[in-house]
């Protein structure tokens, strides 16, 4: 029996609701499997924890996480604490303390889902949007003097290392390799940024030398998006900036139905730290206690920390039960233009697990 450790972090907003059924649906898929046994402690970190104890996790936190195989996070942001505080100190520490700088974002159209984009199916709008994730413009180097003065100055300063650009080129190259296409786009807006994005474009040509086999084009950011919306056909893997990569992830899954149903892993793709698994679609205050957050995004992120656990196999059998449920069309959450709720699609899942049919 294999047995993983598996630190579970709802945090906020809708975060408990949905990682409570993404555990719940894992829960179900194990006892089907057999193979293999996850063992999941909670950890109650957060904007509650920070208003009980002023941080919003254990000092030794990142102690505690590190003998965990992976980390399957909610998602984090309160309307109380500013955003920089419950950021910085929850879920950036965590990616920053261990290394985590791939960050991976899929985003397809299920089948049954009906994309914003007329006439659009997986088939046309299947990709990986790969995120730089430890530097770049969230590098939190920068600061403020003269606070409060007609004068005042903030400045937020980007920082591009030859180390980190070339490693997440590398792993996008690397993952296109694996994909049919074999085709990588590099975004970047070094038209207007003449230094970390010329360095990026640079770089980007060095190594993709050692790959001939992967077909390469570039993108300025702001092309990106209307190329996204008009060619969606035209794109298979992309590698961008931490900030850059942020806003096409989310443009990426609006596009693919709902932010619901997108995944995210912060990957330490050397495995000297454990990597963590999120759904895109943040704390979501409007709709937390309401029973209709969109869990879907969250089990497609259980699948991506199986896979990456090397559990190819019940990962795949978890993405089949997704699509079958999406394919049905008769269980979606309001997001998707459905009444269905929280427990619904995931009992629904569930069942399709049960089923023997995936």
């Amino acid at each position: 029996m294999r047995t993983y450790k598996i630190a579970a972090i709802g945090a906020d907003g809708i975060g408990p609701e949905v990682i409570a059924a993404g555990l719940q649906v894992l829960e179900v898929l194990q006892q089907r499997e057999s193979g293999f046994k996850l063992e999941v402690e909670q950890f109650p970190w957060g904007s509650d924890y920070y208003h009980r104890h002023g941080v919003m996790m254990a000092e030794d936190g990142l102690d505690k996480l590190k003998g965990c195989d992976a980390i399957y996070f909610g998602a984090v942001g309160d309307k109380s604490i500013p955003d920089h505080i419950t950021l910085w100190g929850l879920r950036l520490r965590i990616c920053q303390g261990f290394d985590q700088y791939a960050n991976v974002r899929p985003a397809r159209i299920l089948p049954g889902i009906t994309s914003p984009l007329r006439d659009r199916t997986g088939d046309d709008l299947d990709w990986i949007i790969v995120r730089e994730n430890s530097e770049g413009e969230y590098s939190g180097n920068g600061g403020r003097v003269h606070r409060g003065l007609p004068e005042e100055v903030a400045t937020e300063t980007s920082v591009f290392t030859r180390t980190g650009v070339t490693r997440i080129i590398r792993y996008a190259f690397e993952l296109a390799r694996k994909r049919p296409r074999k085709h990588l786009t590099v975004v970047t807006k070094s038209n207007a940024q003449r230094h970390g994005m010329v360095m990026w474009d640079e770089i980007a040509a060095e190594v993709g030398q050692g790959f001939p086999d992967i077909t390469v084009d570039k993108e300025l950011v702001d092309a990106m998006t209307t190329r996204m919306v008009l060619k969606p056909g035209s794109i298979d893997v992309v590698v961008a900036t931490n900030l850059h990569a942020d806003i096409l992830s989310d443009l990426a899954v609006a596009l693919a139905g709902s932010i619901g149903i997108g995944p995210t892993a912060n990957l330490n793709p050397e495995r000297r730290f454990p990597s963590m698994f999120e759904p895109i679609h943040g704390s979501a205050f409007d709709i937390t206690g309401k029973g209709i957050a969109n869990p879907l995004g969250t089990f497609w992120t259980g699948a991506m920390m199986l896979e990456h656990l090397g559990e190819a196999d019940a990962a795949a059998r978890l993405m089949h039960a997704i699509e079958r449920v999406t394919a049905a069309g008769t269980c979606f959450t309001p997001d998707l233009g459905g009444t269905g709720t929280t427990k619904g699609v995931t009992e629904a899942v569930c069942d399709a697990l049960r089923s023997g049919n995936v």
